[in-house]
């Protein structure tokens, strides 16, 4: 079973191979959308790739609320226990 900081592990992978931010701008408390500049269509990308981490489904409602770093590693820790 992984641990919240084996979801942030992947989730800063995915976030420097796939989106192309520098690490050490991923912090916990780094806002998605202001600190990282993603948008909404980057937004739907990570869901579709943290989708295929987990193999659960992702419902976009449940990542409306996500706004930094930690609420990904959260719900998709939450999500992974479910």
């Amino acid at each position: 079973m992984q641990t919240k900081e084996d979801v942030y592990q992947q989730l800063q992978q995915i976030l420097v191979e796939d989106f192309e931010l520098e690490s050490d701008a991923i912090r916990p408390d780094a806002n998605l959308y202001q600190d990282l500049d993603l948008d909404s269509i980057d937004a739907v990308d990570l869901v579709v790739k943290l989708r295929e981490i987990t193999g659960k489904k992702i419902s976009p409602d449940a990542f409306k609320a996500v706004r930094t770093v930690e609420d990904v590693v959260n719900e998709v820790y939450a999500l992974m226990q479910s």
